[in-house]
């Protein structure tokens, strides 16, 4: 960001915007858009954070409310001038606040917002999903001034840029500091097509749209300079359920929530005895922008007594942070500091109780609505998930309200039907970990349990490599991975179409076959075993008990985190390739015994969805072989 000018001198300073933020209005003032009506709830929505700031930097110095303590959001259009202007007596900016506030985007999602954008046909619902504020109102204006006193401060500094082609910040003119005393007055300069802005109704049908539950007085200023309240300014969440009506919730989610999609979910009640709070939250039925956030923040707002006291209190563990809404608590003290309130344990048991609140209400949501929970699991169980990782104490009712794909048909299946669906003397849950649900499906490793009618759940999700390392079981039955250690079905009978039980084949000379194999491998595999696992398919690689499952192994050695063990290579002694090693160990043909046993693990790697170590040594067996059949059927 480049300066010229100088404050000192009285001068203006001119900036050039962040390169991020030069694209998004470049993208912005060259589009067509149908929910431009955004720009005001972001304006608003800016403005009563501000409210809410001054209002809790005043409890430790109330002089800054001294003489005005009443806060409220002002709109005033002016017909005559073409400008729309909202103010407020907030905490307002000083100068380097203007520039690095209204110059730079530093939240996380700008890349994928801006390719939002870039890809949408409409941009109906990014700007509020994105968070983007500010920058919406160059949708509507081809010039913007703001000006901006701080809290406390005897200087006004004025903002200015046009049609995103940089800013200037010099200090307010006489006019314009007096009437700032203090917080932000940004003034909109509107395009033609932006006129409907002008319209007292339009504004007022806005604001009881997308603001009606802001805390702060919301006034519309008319031509006579007479002020009217245009929003209802309550605490819905204070409300008793009776009272609100479900467009009421909608209402507040998307203020709450800066969405544009309806809940999935609501949760309002209150608590009270030794703590008494209020609680408002939901459950989106879209995902929002930051879900994926490294950061894992969750969202949810704390308010003590109505006042605002931070987003980041941690309220909601990370596997929840896609839940928004509010907290208010009764009992916390207003000065109680946001480092103070990770070990204050008062909110330690706000924290429990919302957790075991928003789980329960899945429950009965999963119970009560099957079609409805599915949703709420399709868009967030990858994010649920992460809780089987993290939270020990609640890992049983958290596996409870998973859903799977499986071998049992296309639904996604609970754990708990599962359970209720062992086959006799089945004592383990099997699972099956990898990336994609249709290379699962053909995975060999199935084969075995295919043939015994076992169900098999079918786990996708990134996040499943990591929580099946956790010790987990369900109802009394461990959780049993196909990829890891040795299967034992000998207890579960082989059935066939016919009803009828595969007697078996004689192993034969398997311990010399396996020897020869381990032989020929060297140290490309652990060991070299028959397998329980395969029924058809010559081959496959497993990982051993002691080590970690194959998916996991693939996803540190691709962000090269730890060391890669060897794989375990397990034969299908039944299978024609298999006995053919053997053939060739008895004749002694040293050469057939490397090709095969290289060329079933190399098979094994391609069936897991891995590229042969050596893909040309690959090539060369395999067209050998191929060559030579050909030539010995002719």
């Amino acid at each position: 960001m480049n300066g010229e000018g100088s404050a000192a001198q009285g001068g203006p300073e001119k900036h050039q915007f962040q390169a991020e933020v030069a694209e998004l209005l470049n993208l912005m003032i060259h589009s067509v858009y149908s929910e431009t009506d955004v720009f005001l709830r972001e304006l608003v929505s800016n403005a009563s954070d501000a409210c809410d700031k001054v209002r809790y930097e005043a409890i430790a110095r109330p002089e800054l409310l001294a003489g005005d303590e009443r806060l409220a959001i002002r709109i005033k259009p002016d017909a005559e001038a073409k400008t729309l202007t909202i103010a407020d007596n907030g905490v307002g900016m000083d100068r380097q606040e203007l520039i690095d506030n209204l110059g730079t985007l530093a939240r996380s999602g700008t890349k994928a917002f801006l390719k939002g954008l870039k890809d949408a046909k409409e941009g109906l619902g990014l700007i509020g999903q994105f968070g983007v504020g500010f920058y919406a109102a160059f949708m509507v204006a081809d010039r913007i001034e703001v000006t901006s006193r701080r809290a406390g401060s005897d200087e006004a500094w004025t903002w200015t840029s046009a049609s995103g082609a940089g800013f200037e910040v010099a200090p307010a003119t006489p006019e314009h500091a007096a009437r700032v005393p203090r917080g932000t007055e940004i003034v909109l300069h509107l395009k033609e097509d932006a006129a409907r802005y002008l319209q007292p109704y339009e504004l007022e049908r806005i604001v009881r749209t997308y603001s009606d539950h802001v805390l702060f007085p919301i006034e519309l200023i008319d031509d006579k300079g007479e002020a009217r309240q245009v929003n209802a300014a309550s605490a819905l969440w204070q409300r008793s359920k009776s009272e609100v009506s479900p467009e009421d919730y909608t209402q507040a989610y998307r203020s709450l929530a800066m969405a544009f999609d309806e809940p999935a979910l609501t949760l309002h009640y209150k608590v009270e005895g030794r703590q008494s709070y209020a609680v408002l939250l939901f459950v989106p039925s879209t995902p929002p922008f930051d879900l994926t956030d490294p950061a894992r923040k969750g969202r949810v707002k704390l308010y003590v007594r109505r006042v605002y006291i931070t987003d980041d209190a941690e309220l909601l563990p990370a596997y929840l942070r896609f839940v928004r809404g509010v907290v208010d608590s009764e009992d916390l003290p207003l000065n109680l500091s946001r480092e103070m309130l990770q070990n204050n344990p008062q909110v330690r048991q706000i924290r429990s109780g919302l957790v075991g609140r928003v789980l329960s209400e899945l429950e009965s949501t999963a119970a009560r609505d099957a079609e409805a929970y599915g949703k709420i699991w399709q868009t967030f169980g990858s994010i649920l998930k992460e809780g089987l990782y993290e939270d020990h104490e609640r890992r049983a009712q958290l596996l409870g309200l998973a859903r799977f794909a499986s071998t049992a048909g296309d639904a996604p299946r609970s754990i708990k039907e599962y359970v209720a669906e062992l086959k006799p003397n089945q004592t383990e849950i099997y699972y099956l970990v990898g990336d994609s649900l249709e290379r699962l499906k053909s995975n060999p490793k199935l084969e075995a349990a295919k043939a015994r009618g076992i169900e098999v759940l079918l786990l996708t999700d990134p996040v499943d490599a990591f929580w099946t390392t956790m010790p987990q079981e369900f109802d009394g039955k461990p959780l049993k991975s196909l990829s890891q250690g040795e299967v034992d079905f000998g207890l579960i009978p082989v059935v066939d179409e016919d009803g009828t039980k595969d007697a078996g084949t004689d192993a034969g000379d398997d311990d010399a076959i396996l020897a020869a194999a381990k032989e020929a491998l060297g140290d490309k595999v652990a060991e070299v075993r028959a397998s329980t696992r395969l029924t058809e398919s010559a081959s496959c690689l497993v990982a051993s008990a002691q080590g970690r499952d194959r998916e996991l192994e693939r996803l540190l050695e691709r962000q090269n985190r730890g060391s890669v063990t060897k794989p375990v290579l397990e034969l299908n002694m039944k299978h024609a390739m298999v006995k053919a090693l053997g053939t060739a160990k008895k004749e002694d043909r040293a050469h057939d015994v490397e090709d095969l046993a290289n060329l079933l693990l190399d098979e094994a790697c391609i069936l897991d969805g891995e590229i042969p170590s050596d893909p040309a040594a690959f090539a060369r067996r395999l067209n050998g072989y191929v060559v030579r059949a050909l030539r010995g059927s002719v």
